[in-house]
């Protein structure tokens, strides 16, 4: 890791083993690219302009490090601020927030400058929650977590993929579960499903599935006519778009049902991330069937 590249400080190049101060943004931009295969650190990027300028890059990682409000302010005492837990709760929401009439007081330092941390929010790669006891501890984190993965800038395949199952099972309207699925061959998507009544019937969430609404009892004379996205995902794509060697991606193991339709379809290969209640009886009919079946865990959040 290179120490710390900045235009404002005053750290010579002998000491810093780097370039030395640069004098812009453009121009440290222009310098990280130029080296965009060694490990930078910096710290000078104060405005969203900024970040926004080099959030472009592929090669680019904005971490956030928060801890708890109450512990971030015991560590000010012991820093020596004798400030009140007052004046410190609306000065962090100054920051956080940016000015706003109702949040000033005339306590808030009104020349300092204000951040505006949440509209940086959408645009952070890594969350880090520093609640630790240590500087050693927090450090001992960074290292298990691994912040030079080249995952958390470009996904692997199965991440990518099950991320998009994951997405689309946020179009789903089954009142039980939201359950996505995406069928791929040769890392290229065919098709993309989630669970749900047929079309052209009413959406489950509006009443078309009285099972899965509660309104009508499962005493085995009606099922649920929500289809779910493994079906909808192969139906889509036809037995002849599946073609050989084609893997599905789900959010959430198949069930029995979904298990047999895709074993008839062709797929030779089943990735899931969360577990269902029949697991081990699909899994014994994948085995037997000769469809790989793994789980994939996407990555936790920090």
């Amino acid at each position: 890791m290179k120490p710390p590249v900045s235009y404002f400080t005053t750290i010579s190049e002998a000491q810093s083993e780097g370039p030395g101060p640069l004098a812009s943004p453009r121009h440290l931009l222009d310098y990280v690219t130029e080296h965009w295969e060694d490990n930078f650190v910096t710290l000078d990027l104060k405005t969203k302009e900024l970040v926004e300028l080099f959030v472009k890059r592929p090669f680019f990682l904005l971490a956030s490090v928060d801890a708890p409000l109450y512990q971030r302010y015991q560590r000010s005492i012991t820093l020596g601020l004798e400030n009140s837990l007052e004046w410190f709760v609306i000065e962090n929401d100054r920051i956080v927030f940016g000015p706003d009439a109702r949040l000033m007081q005339e306590s808030v330092d009104e020349q300092a400058p204000t951040i505006a941390l949440r509209s940086f929010r959408n645009l952070v790669n890594v969350h880090v929650a520093n609640n630790f006891d240590s500087i050693p501890a927090l450090y001992s984190h960074l290292d298990d977590i691994n912040l030079l993965n080249p995952g958390r800038l470009r996904p692997d395949w199965d991440t990518y993929f099950m991320t998009l199952a994951s997405l689309a099972s946020h179009r789903s309207n089954c009142m039980k579960r939201r359950v996505g699925a995406v069928l791929v061959r040769e890392k290229r998507i065919v098709s993309t499903g989630y669970n749900g009544t047929p079309r052209w019937l009413k959406n489950c969430n509006e009443g078309g599935c009285r099972i899965c609404n509660g309104t009508l009892p499962t005493d085995g004379e009606r099922e649920c006519i929500c289809l779910h996205a493994e079906e909808n995902a192969i139906s889509e794509a036809g037995r002849e778009r599946v073609g050989i060697g084609a893997v599905l991606y789900c959010n959430t193991c198949p069930c029995e049902r979904c298990t047999i339709k895709i074993i008839q379809s062709g797929v030779k290969e089943v990735v899931y991330n969360l577990e269902y209640k029949v697991d081990q009886h699909s899994a014994a009919l994948f085995k037997e069937a000769g469809v790989i079946l793994r789980k994939h865990a996407l990555p936790a959040e920090i």
